[in-house]
């Protein structure tokens, strides 16, 4: 039996009308004690730093930094049952800074007339604009509130440097199929809480399916399963089944949300991958454009960088296959370029790599930084005009009149006339770079072919 299409507005009034509260089952579920946790072991597992802070009523400003559905949430609302404190939930999204001082002042008053202290829960703390966390950072440096802090953003990308300081960091890693179904199965056998009040059974391959398409996403893993019971009917015997087509129906795949620190790092995995990985390479651009909806130029733009930082003139052709591939993005445009582009991707990792160039603008840099000033010799001063021979702009040896088209002569300052800059690899082309260079540095050496 499959189940019928309902909107959201259709399953909170299911919810209502066929649960013991009227509340979702994500809602219902969610763990109020360590105990019914599900997953971040590395963060609350038994002897935990963060666990003994909570079970000892300890808790110091924290900072819970994790991908969507991950219990940064659910962990705010087991410290909120274990403290003997104040605890206060704002919303990043609609506080206002004049919310964060009635907070401030309402947490004076708890620990001058009660002695309590007050926990403030700000979740999604990455929307809190610079003004409203300037107006929180004194009261979290003066302990008159403990702030706990959610965000699915890397806090130090959105989070006061002040802010970050003072609260202890807590990574919340991704959820697993196995924590989501763990989690359906607890539902379906609680009678207080869960889908245990009906007569259900789902099987374990329906199970897996929603689990796996929920992505680590607990709260909506159970969503799709309270869908799947209460939109479809029971068979003759009074029983409502939930099967592999029921679940597909209650699930779909999820669209990805690419987040501002999300696009940083897939940028950042996709020009290492180019350094090592074809495969790799290929995968995270793809999975950008096509998936996070990411724009190519981001990526064009990087590979182009690539080529001269880490080939270079080890294989000067992948900087022309990685222009070229601008090129074709901007005249014929997506998804038509997409393989000019995946073909200067894959010309670029599989190329020689050499980051002598990278090198020698850096040794260039510093060189720079040590000098006061750069005369330039005399012999390489313009001498095009009448009276430079009387200034002593002569001596300049025109390399094409000499063997080998090379004559030595000093280009560089005096204070660095000597300096070895560029030093060519043994990679690929600049094998013979290399080659020329240490001829021409070569007392006595035969001149450059």
């Amino acid at each position: 039996m499959k189940s019928k299409v309902v909107t959201a507005m259709d399953l909170f009034t299911l919810a209502e009308e066929r649960s013991p509260s009227g509340k979702l089952l994500a809602d219902r579920m969610r763990p109020v004690t360590l105990e019914e946790y599900i997953g971040q072991e590395h963060i609350v597992g038994p002897g935990k730093l963060l666990r003994r802070a909570i079970e000892a009523d300890q808790v110091t400003s924290i900072l819970l930094y994790g991908p969507p559905g991950t219990g940064k949430t659910t962990l705010a609302n087991i410290i909120s049952h274990r403290t003997s404190g104040i605890f206060i939930r704002l919303n990043a999204v609609d506080a206002s800074v004049k919310d964060v001082r009635d907070t401030i002042e309402q947490a004076k008053q708890n620990r001058s007339l009660y002695g309590k202290k007050t926990i403030l829960f700000l979740d999604e703390v990455h929307r809190f604009n610079t003004s409203r966390q300037d107006a929180l950072l004194p009261a979290v440096e003066q302990g008159t509130i403990i702030f706990i802090g959610a965000t699915t953003e890397n806090p130090f990308h959105h989070v006061n440097g002040a802010l970050m300081s003072r609260s202890t960091l807590f990574q919340l890693k991704p959820l697993t199929h196995e924590h989501s179904l763990l989690a359906m199965k607890r539902a379906l056998a609680d009678k207080e809480r869960g889908l245990g009040f009906m007569a259900l059974e789902a099987e374990e391959e329906a199970l897996a399916h929603i689990a796996r398409m929920a992505g680590g996403d607990i709260r909506r893993a159970l969503n799709a399963l309270e869908l799947a019971a209460l939109t479809t009917p029971p068979d003759k015997d009074g029983i409502v089944r939930i099967t592999p087509e029921v679940a597909e129906e209650s699930i779909r795949r999820p669209t990805v949300k690419a987040d501002e620190s999300t696009q940083y790092d897939v940028l950042s995995a996709f020009h290492k991958s180019l350094r090592g990985s074809s495969d790799a390479a290929l995968f995270w651009f793809l999975y950008a454009v096509e998936k996070l909806g990411m724009d190519p130029m981001t990526f064009l733009r990087r590979l182009i960088v690539m080529t001269g930082e880490d080939i270079g003139l080890a294989n000067p052709q992948a900087m022309v296959q990685a222009v070229t591939a601008m090129d074709a993005y901007h005249k014929i445009g997506w998804p038509e370029s997409k393989y000019v582009i995946a073909q200067a991707i894959l010309f670029a990792v599989e190329s020689p790599k050499s980051n002598a160039v990278a090198m020698a603008i850096g040794r260039t840099m510093d060189a720079m930084e040590r000098l006061r000033s750069a005369e330039v010799p005399l012999h390489l001063r313009d001498a095009h005009y009448k009276g430079a021979e009387k200034l002593g702009h002569t001596g300049y040896k025109y390399p094409h009149d000499y063997p080998g088209h090379y004559v030595e002569q000093q280009y560089l300052p005096d204070p660095i006339r000597h300096m070895r800059l560029y030093e060519a690899t043994r990679q690929g082309m600049e094998e013979r770079i290399r080659q020329n260079q240490e001829r021409r540095h070569s007392p006595g050496g035969d001149p450059p072919a």
